[in-house]
């Protein structure tokens, strides 16, 4: 297509983050006219993957962003190459990466999985088990670590990932033991037992924890890890925290034994919006990157069924339905976050999980509100969390890993942590020779589903996808959000959500 000036469509959408790639997918049997465009030269909006060459393009061009950019302050590092071992490994071709910008752990049940199933795009689709989970805790004996982490690293603690775990742990003495297993029953079941925490909805978890199970304040940080709480320890509520350690607990054992949670190979969500996008392209969806909406020129209601929007090259489209997004305005909402290039696998973060279970390629360490100082009360600062991605995902070479890091502190105290939360689990982890950062970015994230301008007003045909959850692990509330948009431009005419059969006839060998 030459022009898409002048051009009528069925629906219009904008930005190929997840939200809207799996709202193509949704609308990829249709038989509906669909543009898709994104003003990015990319997939994937703020879920997008990026080789080497492209990372450094992408961090020279967000500070030509306009405000609603999810993306702010990327710097980034190229250390000079050497050790106080000698020279480090040193980095492969830009292709040999694959950098995830917001990287996910996805749970065994969640929804997402099921409709990846029903909606027949799995099989272009491979997911990898995410395996030990590590909590980390300072060896000085104080509740600050000191400054120089490499002179005086601290310890990491494997979390217990069930009762057979438990009993295990020789670390443990039995009233501690005792104390876990009464909760680990209670939590298999809490909706039930409604009396033993409703009245302590808002209590700070590690209260919850002393006062209702007498769980040892060493066995806390292990728990609350398990929420992937952004918040430090004493602002996490038993609201918050009951669900999401029984989400993981769940998860366990459903696609093997002895973990509960998968992350997708070659780039993380990317790799899903790109096969939603492609699926819906198949299905007759024309697709067009490099085009922006125009900032500064509203949409235009032609008809009581059909809007004309701009573009940012002056071209004219007209949609009965426009769907974009918009950005978290609020500056609290903003993470920060690294991804490290590292010169070693870190095999020790990978044991085997069980007999039997897959190699695992993700590995979750945390670092406990408390168990970093920046010279500050200790408890105020929230914890870390990095996702260690080894090569066996295809974002790095065989030799390497990535580290993926985030923390709610924003600003330049926010990557003051990330740096002394990767530099003190890289001198915890005993490897030989010692381990190298090779490459490092650090930015700032706030929420977003797209970052171009919808245009405001009353007209009910242009819809907008709130910004995403923050949480590591991916929300399935985005599917509630995404069916309702569907369910919309359907028009009543929707059969079921990302329901459909295969295109092509597989024997069972595929």
């Amino acid at each position: 297509m030459d022009t898409l000036d002048n051009t009528e469509w069925d629906v219009l959408i904008v930005g190929t983050g997840l939200q809207q790639s799996l709202l193509a997918l949704a609308l990829s049997r249709s038989d509906k006219k669909i543009l898709h465009i994104d003003e990015n030269e990319y997939y994937g909006g703020a879920e997008a993957a990026f080789s080497l060459n492209e990372a450094e393009e992408w961090a020279r061009s967000v500070d030509q962003k306009e405000s609603t950019a999810a993306f702010s302050s990327v710097t980034v590092s190229k250390p000079d190459g050497t050790s106080a071992n000698g020279p480090t490994h040193a980095l492969s071709s830009s292709r040999a990466y694959s950098l995830a910008l917001s990287p996910q752990l996805i749970y065994a049940r969640s929804t997402l999985l099921q409709y990846l199933v029903s909606s027949r795009v799995y099989r272009q689709l491979e997911f990898l088990a995410v395996g030990s989970w590590w909590v980390y805790a300072s060896d000085t004996g104080d509740e600050t670590l000191v400054s120089d982490s490499a002179t005086h690293p601290g310890k990491l603690s494997k979390v217990p990932s069930g009762r057979e775990d438990v009993f295990q742990n020789h670390e443990l003495d039995f009233k501690a033991k005792r104390a876990l297993m009464k909760f680990l029953r209670f939590i298999g079941e809490y909706e039930e037992q409604s009396d033993l925490w409703e009245e302590h909805r808002q209590q700070p978890f590690p209260m919850f924890l002393s006062q209702q199970f007498k769980v040892p304040t060493a066995l806390q940080g292990p728990l609350i890890a398990l929420t992937l709480s952004p918040a430090p320890s004493d602002k996490t509520t038993t609201e918050y925290a009951l669900p999401r350690i029984a989400r993981h607990l769940r998860s366990i054992g459903v696609f093997g034994a002895g973990f509960g949670a998968v992350i997708p190979k070659w780039g993380g969500l990317a790799e899903i919006s790109q096969i939603s996008c492609r699926a819906c392209a198949v299905g007759g969806g024309v697709y067009v990157l490099g085009k922006g909406v125009h900032p500064d020129t509203g949409a235009t209601e032609i008809n009581e069924v059909r809007t004309q929007l701009r573009l940012k090259d002056g071209e004219v489209v007209s949609a009965k339905w426009i769907v974009g997004g918009e950005t978290s305005t609020d500056s609290e909402d903003s993470h920060s976050k690294s991804m490290s290039i590292v010169s070693s696998s870190l095999a020790p973060l990978f044991p085997p999980i069980a007999e039997e279970a897959p190699v695992p390629a993700s590995a979750v360490v945390v670092f406990p509100s408390g168990s970093l100082s920046l010279g500050t009360r200790y408890k105020d600062l929230p914890p870390v969390h990095i996702f260690v991605h080894s090569s066996d995902t295809g974002e790095c070479p065989a030799g390497q890993s990535i580290l993926y890091a985030s923390t709610s502190l924003s600003g330049t105290q926010g990557f003051a942590l990330l740096t002394k939360a990767v530099n003190a689990l890289l001198a915890t982890v005993d490897v030989a020779p010692a381990t190298s950062v090779l490459w490092s970015a650090q930015y700032q994230q706030r929420p977003t589903s797209g970052t171009d301008v919808l245009p405001t007003g009353n007209n009910d045909r242009v819809l907008r996808f709130p910004p995403p959850s923050t949480d590591p692990a991916f929300d399935d509330a985005m599917f509630a959000r995404v069916k309702d948009v569907w369910e919309k431009v359907m028009d009543g005419d929707a059969g079921e959500f990302l329901l459909f059969q295969d295109r092509e006839v597989y024997d069972d060998d595929e």
